[in-house]
């Protein structure tokens, strides 16, 4: 939910039985259960958590747990990098017809001394669209693994 270089959208859906939030950038989609489910096994760890969620007064909470230890906390989750024992707390509320306050709390006792705080607001921009997180620009890989297998499909005679 941080703010990287580009492609920052972030839509918000409930739909029954669950709040999906989905990131434009590298294209993660979060859904959180709503049904009063338990939390998966402790053992059970990935990227995205296991994330589940309550109300307090006006305020959206989405506590995350489970993680595996190879994500980070900014630049595409590449750096500021977590331990399993990540546990983080997000509050979303509504300020204003158009805007939140995004409001998440780190806490990870193996990476820093203390829980740390951050907040920014997420405004609604209804003309905004959503763009597939690709790179294609000076990519040449495709051109180079297509063409090093028909070379390589040449000299074994196997065209």
């Amino acid at each position: 939910m941080l703010p990287t270089a580009y492609n920052m959208g972030t839509e918000i859906m409930q739909i029954p039985g669950a709040v999906v939030i989905r990131n434009e950038m590298i294209h993660e989609t979060r859904i959180i259960p709503v049904d009063g489910r338990p939390r998966i096994s402790a053992q059970i760890r990935s990227y995205m958590g296991d994330s589940r969620r309550r109300w307090e007064g006006d305020t959206l909470v989405i506590e995350t747990t489970n993680f595996n230890g190879k994500v980070g906390i900014t630049r595409n989750g590449n750096t500021l990098l977590t331990s399993p024992e990540l546990k983080l707390t997000e509050r979303l509320t509504r300020i204003a017809a158009d805007t939140l306050i995004y409001e998440a709390t780190v806490d990870d006792a193996r990476t820093w001394t203390r829980p740390w705080k951050v907040s920014l607001p997420l405004k609604q921009h209804p003309e905004y669209q959503f763009f597939e997180y690709a790179c294609h620009e000076g990519n040449y890989a495709m051109r180079n693994i297509l063409s090093a297998e028909r070379a390589a499909e040449k000299k074994s005679g196997s065209n």
